[in-house]
């Protein structure tokens, strides 16, 4: 057994698996506390490295492209200390840190581990469900629909439209940007549907714009990655844009977006009352020609 403890996290590797958990003092950050533990088969890993520096150093691992539902959903814009395979190292335990390194990548060595990318998930992902409360509003996945409840200080388009729930036949990619603190982020749900909208985040109904604090909002990226993590991996894709479906994929099996969890007499009238109210934000001018079509029509679909 490799090992190294630091303040930041555990690295520990058996032959098979690196086993990466965080570490509860106040420094580490959110995102990697409530991620918790990551198992990372060998299989997964392209490389580790040690990179000393004059205070302290730091442990990365790098994973096979396609190999991480996290890595997949994120696109590499998770921030440095959010990053769960890299490790900070105090510089007396340096030695600790190239021992395991050297460990692991003997390890890829002698199980002549390819380096092109995975044809699947070789990480699960996070559990689910899972439920994370935003700046726009609160986003939820129990493992078959997403569903996100609008905060009240959403956008009045969003909000007219009410909770959007899209079954995870429905969602053909998932987007994801970080709010930086300067910059808003976004976590958006790509349907056949609405995979070319030019919507901004804060009117798309099937967006959350990411506003608010950044260290919160960067838990919207474990939702992004358990719903990466049960949509077909990109390998499997025939083509390039969502209208690709895979080899073995129906041409018409997708279920349709679930209503609301509404009784249905009262379901119509809420439906029948949130059109009204699009119709009077586009007369007011509040809604464009395209706004108005696009959320007219996610509404229409909860009938």
């Amino acid at each position: 057994m490799a090992e190294i403890i630091q303040r930041d996290g555990t690295w520990a590797f058996d032959g098979s698996t690196v086993r990466i958990t965080p570490g509860l003092h106040r420094s580490v950050p959110l995102f990697r506390q409530t991620y918790g533990e990551i198992a990372v088969p060998l299989e997964a890993i392209s490389g580790v490295v040690f990179e000393p520096e004059r205070k302290r150093g730091r442990l990365r691992m790098w994973l096979r492209e396609g190999a991480d539902p996290l890595l997949q959903a994120t696109g590499g814009r998770l921030p440095d200390p959010a990053d769960p395979y890299r490790l900070a190292v105090d510089i007396d335990r340096a030695g600790v840190a190239e021992y395991v390194a050297e460990e692991i990548r003997h390890a890829l060595l002698l199980d002549q581990i390819p380096q092109e990318p995975a044809k699947a998930y070789l990480l699960p992902g996070p559990p689910v469900p899972v439920s994370v409360r935003s700046s726009d509003g609160t986003v939820s996945f129990d493992g078959t629909q997403v569903r996100v409840d609008w905060s009240d200080t959403s956008d009045r388009v969003k909000r007219a439209t009410g909770p959007r729930i899209i079954t995870i036949g429905d969602v053909v990619q998932v987007e994801w940007l970080p709010n930086s603190g300067y910059e808003d982020g976004f976590l958006r749900f790509a349907t056949r549907e609405t995979a070319f909208s030019k919507l901004p985040p804060e009117k798309d109904p099937y967006a959350l714009d990411l506003w608010g604090s950044a260290r919160r909002d960067l838990l919207t990226a474990i939702v992004a990655a358990a719903v990466t993590a049960r949509l077909p991996h990109p390998s499997t894709r025939t083509g390039v844009g969502y209208d690709e479906r895979p080899a073995d994929h129906p041409a018409d099996d997708r279920p349709r977006l679930a209503a609301a969890a509404l009784p249905p007499a009262d379901h119509h009238d809420v439906l029948l009352r949130r059109l009204r109210e699009l119709g009077e934000l586009h007369r007011a001018g509040v809604l464009t020609d395209e706004e108005f079509a696009m959320t007219k029509a996610a509404v229409l679909r909860d009938f």
